[in-house]
């Protein structure tokens, strides 16, 4: 007589039957987006490359080496890595001594001597050519297309170094700084063989207006190498890295706000008053540790003069500016990568996704923001190379690095959301590149200036430095050959609101929006193919672009924008 089955054997007879293994496959994976590895971001970057070899011929080898680490998929893992596994503060040991220390992923040590060993932040400062800055931001637009959390160091270190350049006081600082040897242990200077650098300004109270400064500072003696020491006490609200070597802060002294450097550890070795109160739980940007610091009778060395500290800061806020800037830049460049790599890599309807007549014309809007967003910041770069010596340069970059800092970090998050619409559901998965990058697109426009601060910042220089204006106008006019009547008449139009002498605070971002994209435009027709440049004015000068990518007018050329911004390893695996 048969006895029933249980249903579990009904199953596995069922199985058994039809040839279907036990851990039952349902489906087969396929049409998915190959990952975007094994390409070189400035061999295959054909617009960068060209600037390179017209601007900084010499700097290629040092492009090409970290633009292969863009590439990288063991790079790109660390990034991942350091992402995943936030920093975690240790206030104490376990005997109850205070440590005041970050631990990091392992990850984020790696993509940190990868950086410093490849000149990201020092370039600028080591190299006996002219075009120095220049070929550094080259190298940030690179890296930043590797890991963003670890760009926050590698500038703020690039930044320090205009602190340090001609005191004898902080030659060791720079040199360490300097020394490309990445060095993370928690120990004095002497013993180190390389230094990191970190910014403490911002107070609870104050934000941007470092006026509020309500962090005090004491004056206790002067050592026999010169050094004017300090005594600090306050509270900071944001305090980047705080691992590092030292720090550069402001504090109000009898003569004003003053600018003073922390150094982690005092002369005869003993660590220094720096109490880290709690990390900040950020949106993005989770590779790297911001927090609150308390100091409590804090060891300081002045720099510069007594009372003129902000001056002193914005000194180095100019080179951080230009690199929030190029950062944004090269965020979007990486975002833009892996939205051709996406969609020329996976079908839809079809076809290639790449070649739908919408998608293209998106990742064409794109490919033209991109490629804008890098020349730009790049012009700026080259303004700092000629800025002690060649007035009109110094006067453009005066103007100039606010505007650029301004629109492409405001322009980051769209272009990163338009970028991961590109990708649907799968780039809202945290598993996908795109989907950090959407997260930490709005950081820069915040640090170092808001947007509303850059534009005040660009009314302010337009009111004080004389030339400035003519200087602007001059830069972004180009003959009529070269652009075309919409140029023409956009340049006019601008030419007069700037001229009145009479800027409205209230309408200050409507005319650096202006301002913008006329630099942005100029550089185009200087250095992008004709063609590209003409689609670029027509659309953003020109009143037919809508303001949303995509809305380019239809053309055959739309396919050719797309192809000149794809990168070797996609066009492969196309």
């Amino acid at each position: 007589m048969n006895m029933p089955l249980e249903s579990t054997e009904l199953a596995f007879q069922f199985s058994l039957a039809n040839g279907v293994e036990t851990g039952v496959e349902t489906h087969k994976v396929f049409n998915q987006a190959e990952p975007c590895i094994g390409h070189n971001a400035f061999t295959g970057d054909v617009a960068l490359r060209e600037l390179v070899e017209r601007h900084a011929p010499w700097s290629i080898p040092h492009a090409t080496a970290v633009g292969a680490l863009a590439g990288d998929e063991q790079v790109q893992d660390l990034a991942r890595l350091a992402n995943e596994h936030n920093p975690q503060l240790r206030t104490h040991d376990r005997f109850g001594n205070r440590l005041d220390w970050v631990e990091f992923h392992p990850a984020w040590h790696q993509l940190m001597s990868l950086a410093f060993a490849h000149g990201v932040p020092g370039l600028a400062w080591t190299t006996s050519e002219g075009s120095g800055h220049f070929a550094r931001a080259v190298l940030s637009y690179l890296w930043n297309q590797v890991e963003n959390g670890t760009g926050c160091p590698t500038g703020m270190a690039y930044a320090a170094c205009a602190g340090f350049e001609g005191r004898p006081e902080f030659a060791q600082w720079r040199e360490k700084t300097l020394s490309g040897k990445y060095d993370p242990r928690r120990v004095p200077l002497s013993q180190k063989t390389g230094a990191v650098i970190g910014y403490a300004m911002t107070e609870k109270q104050g934000g941007s207006d470092l006026r509020q400064t309500q962090t005090t500072a004491t004056f206790v003696g002067t050592e026999k190498n010169g050094v004017q020491v300090y005594s600090i006490t306050g509270h900071k609200w944001f305090f980047s890295v705080p691992t590092s070597d030292g720090f550069y802060t402001l504090a109000q002294t009898k003569s004003g706000v003053s600018c003073l450097f922390v150094p982690r550890f005092l002369p005869d070795g003993s660590a220094n008053r720096v109490a880290v109160q709690r990390l900040k739980d950020k949106c993005g940007n989770r590779s790297n540790a911001s927090s609150e610091v308390e100091f409590n009778r804090t060891w300081a060395m002045l720099v510069g003069e007594e009372g003129r500290g902000i001056r002193e800061i914005l000194s180095h806020a100019h080179l951080t500016r230009l690199d929030f800037a190029v950062g944004s830049a090269g965020l979007m460049r990486q975002a833009l990568t892996l939205a051709i790599g996406h969609a020329s890599t996976r079908d839809g309807f079809g076809r290639r996704m790449a070649d739908l007549p919408m998608q293209t014309n998106v990742l064409a809007d794109l490919a033209l923001e991109s490629e804008a967003a890098m020349l730009s910041a790049m012009r700026v770069a080259r303004a700092t190379d000629g800025m002690a010596t060649n007035e009109r340069e110094r006067l453009l970059a005066r103007v100039a690095t606010p505007v650029v800092k301004y629109w492409n970090c405001q322009r980051a998050t769209y272009f990163v959301y338009e970028a991961l619409q590109v990708h649907g559901g799968n780039g809202f998965i945290m598993e996908n590149p795109i989907a950090r990058l959407y997260r930490e697109a709005p950081l820069n426009s915040i640090w170092e200036g808001t947007t509303n601060m850059m534009c005040m910042d660009v009314v302010r220089a337009l009111g004080r430095e004389k030339g400035s204006l003519e200087v602007f106008l001059d830069e972004v006019s180009v003959p009529q050959s070269v652009g075309n009547v919409a140029h023409a008449k956009f340049i006019a139009s601008l030419r007069d609101d700037l001229g009145t002498g009479a800027i409205d605070e209230g309408n200050a971002r409507a005319l650096v929006t202006r301002m913008a994209l006329a630099l942005q435009a100029s550089e185009m027709c200087k250095h992008s193919d004709g063609a590209i440049a003409q689609r670029f004015i027509e659309s953003r000068l020109g009143g037919r672009h809508a303001g949303v990518m995509g809305t380019l007018a239809a053309g055959a050329d739309l396919r050719g924008i797309v192809s000149r911004a794809e990168v070797a390893a996609v066009r492969q695996a196309a």
